[in-house]
């Protein structure tokens, strides 16, 4: 047809859809093997590539697209002028939380090497939707707070712990499976949970009304929520379903949905309580330690959310400038822009491996790596959360002016990027908490340099880097004016540990030279001269 010659498409990479996210994965597929029992790794492993499978089809991305472009929408009254507090999703919403619940991922408390294999999931699914995430952790974390009461635990840890979805808002007792919410954050905002939400003893004992305000509720329509007030013993925890064993519906005002830089199909709400039903989680007065077991749980999650935000970035600008044409020859091949790609790859590679080490450590249950979480949960929390966002940034460039396209899919990882760094504490806040354990727990402390420890001598700039971490440990008085730099050097001295553990050689020696050598510069791309840059691509190419 005349006039249609200039609009042939040439020298265009194609999509990357229709591949294994998880298999394509090396450093994440390492992981995995080194930390699941010979027993059950095949298992783990061909139910995580089944998963991988989904994640990288067609269908899926544009259902994740759907959701992303068609956010959540708040209906507070039927057409009669009932209040009914719903939230409204895409249908692809739908789709893709219950392919994540039937996937286990928020069955981790109940099943073999089930924190790692729920981590690795949640790496691979965050990578199709990041916000469908959200309501996955809040179930799997409310899990260990419910503990505290073994009767509420009892009776709602197996529907937390189901692989059925049942998006209905029906009596609890009707439904095979069920999502948790959380609610904290008062009008006041920040990270002081001092709630003054009033909770009024009833007549039946555990049983209470609460009034107040939550100037953040994470996944409004989830089945159930975990929240703190003042009873008269002190701050408590408490559990406040949405509707009732009656059938009818609890008081649940939700007031607006927060409009978000990123995350955007996921609801977040503001809500009101006016004589709300809830039962007692656990003692009065014991709400701050109940929460921390939700939070601490939450954090885990935003370090593996945002390594599989950074995977996802990464695997996009491999994969474009493997096949981009560029003077003569594939963009990945040109000394600069590999530069650019493998220093990318080695802060995702490092990302994946903290994280699923930490995941490891759950399923361990022993008191070294429960010390080991304390402190290293928070570190990796701060330090990978934080690389998100510029890593996601980088990638998106390296597409050039397709980058900041939103059909390319890197406009919505960038918006996403910061996300993690915010939720469960923000930067300030995961520092401060790393001084908390040091003051008070030694047992973190040696549980984590023995961690660091067993690559002791493997490398010459790591061993540099862990005697200047002795140097800054030595010295705590004034530490909270460098306390980001103290948790920074402390999240690196331990990637690197894992690094020149378990990476190959290329990927040991790069990390080293460059975050712990100090032979690199403010940007990306500024790795030094010498070392073996062209494996490390490879090794990320999503192949």
């Amino acid at each position: 047809m005349a006039g249609t010659s200039t609009h042939t498409v040439t020298h265009q990479p194609p999509p990357l859809v229709g591949y294994d996210v998880f298999t394509a994965d090396r450093a994440l597929t390492e992981a995995v093997g080194r930390h699941t029992a010979p027993d059950v790794r095949e298992e783990v492993r061909a139910e995580l590539a089944a998963l991988g499978r989904a994640a990288g089809s067609g269908q899926l991305q544009e259902w994740a697209a759907q959701a992303d472009g068609q956010p959540p929408r708040l209906r507070t009254h039927d057409r009669y002028g009932h209040r009914i507090d719903e939230v409204e999703f895409h249908p692809a919403w739908h789709r893709l939380l219950g392919k994540g619940v039937s996937a286990g991922l928020t069955a981790a408390w109940t099943r073999p090497a089930g924190h790692l294999r729920r981590a690795a999931g949640l790496l691979v699914w965050t990578q199709v939707e990041a916000g469908i995430c959200s309501p996955l952790s809040t179930t799997h974390a409310a899990v260990p707070a419910l503990r505290a009461d073994p009767g509420l635990a009892a009776e709602w840890e197996p529907r937390l712990t189901s692989t059925v979805y049942d998006r209905a808002l029906r009596p609890p007792g009707e439904k095979p499976g069920a999502l948790f919410g959380m609610g904290v954050t008062e009008k006041r905002g920040g990270s002081d949970v001092h709630a003054t939400t009033a909770a009024r003893p009833l007549a039946e004992p555990g049983t209470y009304l609460l009034t107040g305000h939550k100037w953040f509720c994470s996944a409004p329509m989830s089945d159930a929520f975990l929240v703190l007030a003042r009873a008269p013993g002190g701050l408590t925890c408490f559990l406040v379903p949405r509707v009732l064993s009656d059938g009818s519906r609890n008081v649940f005002l939700i007031q607006r949905l927060k409009d978000k830089l990123g995350n955007r199909s996921n609801a977040s709400a503001e809500i009101e309580f006016d004589a709300t039903w809830a039962r007692r989680v656990g003692d009065e007065g014991d709400g701050a330690r109940i929460v921390t077991g939700m939070v601490a749980a939450t954090r885990l999650d935003c370090a593996v959310g945002s390594a599989g935000l950074m995977r996802q970035a990464v695997a996009q600008a491999v994969h474009h400038c493997a096949h981009r044409e560029a003077s003569g020859g594939k963009l990945a091949d040109r000394p600069l822009m590999r530069n650019v790609l493998a220093d990318l790859a080695l802060e995702s590679e490092a990302a994946t491996a903290l994280a699923l080490r930490l995941a490891a450590a759950h399923d361990d249950g022993g008191e070294q790596e429960r010390a080991l979480l304390r402190l290293a949960v928070p570190a990796a929390k701060y330090w990978i959360t934080k690389r998100c966002a510029p890593v996601a940034v980088e990638a998106a460039e390296c597409l050039g002016g397709d980058g900041y396209v939103e059909e390319s899919g890197l406009p919505r990882l960038v918006r996403e990027s910061p996300v993690n760094s915010f939720w469960g504490g923000a930067g300030n806040v995961q520092a401060l908490d790393v001084l908390r354990v040091l003051r008070g727990d030694p047992g973190a402390l040696d549980a984590c340099l023995t961690e660091i420890g067993r690559a002791h001598g493997a490398d010459h700039r790591l061993d540099r880097a862990v005697k200047d971490l002795f140097t800054e440990l030595a010295d705590l008085e004034g530490v909270e004016g460098r306390a980001r730099r103290l948790v920074e050097r402390l999240a690196l001295v331990l990637q690197g540990s894992l690094l020149v553990r378990h990476a190959p050689p290329e990927v040991a020696d790069a990390f080293c030279a460059s975050r712990l050598g100090g032979d690199h510069g403010a940007s990306f791309g500024t790795l030094p001269a010498g070392l073996a840059l062209g494996p490390v691509v490879e090794r990320a190419r999503p192949v």
